[in-house]
């Protein structure tokens, strides 16, 4: 019986590496290119492979065309907008993200952002570490999660785990989704369906989860975000241009939201003079909110399942339906 042949294009370091290779089923043969192979070798791997996998290494156009027998591109990461959508739908090859395997992590973080912004945990810490004790906290610029109304747009895996976490907190959920839940979900999971503006105009917290497509790029632009109520800060851990960048500098900068917790921006990476950069109330982190240990096993153990479903015949799972975007 021949095996299955799988390539897979990282940009991972070896030790990451080796803990997504231990999950390789044992009748799967897999190939692993790096940044630094050549284009071409990569167009030889493929031309007989079943099945392509990656993660922080997008294959090249010349490379998707040469994957004549590609059953399915598998990818270890949540985002797929760097991916040539058009094409693989013009191949007919279905792509897969990784079906919510890091969505306790990005849901995390984006909690911790809530909290850090909430309790100026920054500069608490500075403050205290530097000899001024309390200097910072003034008894009217910390706030508890409690009460609050957390809107989340986009609901999806990562989405549902925020609801979760941030109700654990006594926090209210509304989102806006352009896939509602359905009504018993929504009952379930205790979360309300809201129009995009309602979102922007009653929330205390908004947490971005949504994809980056044409539909979402830029969807918090200034009018948007000149409804959020002064007391309000945005999170976003979900792609950069989700948000208009120049938009959120200016209100943060007129006093027109309290504060940002921002995972992503819109050019990584950022620059070091970015605006966002220098501002006391916007805590910025490196892409990393999905970036854990843990979620290693979960990615790959989800990939190479993904890849017997198709074997057994079986519909695979978490197939991005946005070719259009």
């Amino acid at each position: 019986m021949v095996n299955t042949k799988v390539v897979f294009l990282t940009g991972l370091n070896q030790a990451i590496i080796d803990e997504v290779v231990s999950y390789v089923p044992d009748n799967f043969d897999l190939t692993v290119f790096g940044k630094s192979d050549l284009e071409k070798d990569q167009i030889d791997a493929v031309k007989d492979a079943d099945f392509l996998l990656c993660y922080g290494m997008e294959p090249t156009d010349a490379v998707v065309r040469s994957a004549q027998e590609c059953k399915l591109v598998q990818l270890l990461a949540a985002g797929y907008d760097r991916m040539n959508l058009k094409l693989l739908q013009d191949l007919e090859i279905p792509l897969a993200n990784n079906g919510g395997a890091n969505s306790w992590a990005v849901s995390d973080h984006a909690v911790l952002l809530m909290l850090t912004l909430y309790k100026q945990l920054i500069a608490a810490d500075v403050a205290t570490k530097s000899g001024d004790w309390s200097l910072p906290i003034t008894g009217q610029n910390t706030f508890e999660m409690a009460g609050k109304t957390v809107g989340i747009l986009g609901i999806g895996n990562i989405g549902k785990q925020v609801a979760r976490r941030v109700q654990a907190f006594d926090a209210k959920v509304q989102y806006f989704d352009i896939y509602p839940l359905d009504d018993n979900t929504n009952k379930s999971l205790d979360v309300e369906l809201v129009s995009l503006d309602q979102l922007f105009r009653s929330s205390d917290i908004i947490s971005c989860h949504t994809p980056l497509t044409k539909d979402t790029h830029h969807i918090v632009d200034l009018q948007r975000l000149e409804l959020m109520k002064s007391s309000a800060v945005l999170i976003n851990t979900s792609r950069g241009p989700v948000v208009d960048e120049g938009a959120l500098i200016k209100v943060l900068q007129e006093g027109k939201i309290a504060g940002a917790g921002l995972d992503v921006f819109e050019k990584e990476p950022v620059d070091p003079e970015n605006p966002l950069l220098k501002m006391s109330n916007v805590v910025a982190t490196p892409h990393t909110a999905g970036t854990t240990w843990d979620t290693w096993a979960r990615r790959a153990q989800f990939g190479f399942q993904n890849m017997e479903r198709i074997l057994r015949g079986e519909a695979p799972q978490a197939v991005v339906r946005d070719f259009d975007s």
